[in-house]
């Protein structure tokens, strides 16, 4: 087994209830990595780019995976990946696409612009959890990840 050192899972994730669930899920299986939590896309770019209310030094740690919703306030997920993927500081974070739709054109984007995973999100609670605990375990205990950095 692979350790990644605890490092910080960012999840940019509007639904309350959807967020919820996977912290729960996190916890039934048994990960204590540190999650930052921004509720729209607008926040999670100021957070990775360390602007606004995460501008002070120490405030935003790079994260070492992304859990990114697609249907999101303001700036939406499919812009937030590009942005991220486009910036070479960012570039290496993995970020899995975490979301309710399965169009196909949804899926062909994400890919195009470098997602490294997409998962759509189960209706039911019990195969929500199912899916957050099984997609850890590939990303936080099986994947090595980049060293989040500065």
């Amino acid at each position: 087994m692979v350790e990644n050192n605890a490092q910080l899972i960012l999840i940019v994730e509007d639904n309350d209830d959807d967020y919820i669930a996977t912290m729960r899920a996190f916890k039934k299986a048994n990960f204590a990595n540190p999650v930052q939590r921004c509720t729209n896309g607008d926040q999670a770019l100021d957070y990775l780019f360390r602007r606004g209310e995460f501008s002070a030094p120490g405030k935003a740690p790079r994260p070492g995976l992304i859990l990114l919703d697609l249907n999101l306030p303001g700036t939406d997920g499919r812009s937030v990946l590009h942005t991220i993927k486009a910036a070479p500081e960012l570039l290496k974070i993995p970020v899995v696409v975490l979301t309710t739709s399965n169009a196909e054109q949804d899926i062909e984007q994400c890919y195009a612009a470098g997602a490294n995973s997409y998962v759509q999100k189960p209706v039911d609670f019990e195969g929500f959890i199912r899916a957050i605990a099984r997609l850890s375990e590939y990303w936080l205990e099986v994947s090595i990840l980049p060293k989040g950095g500065k």
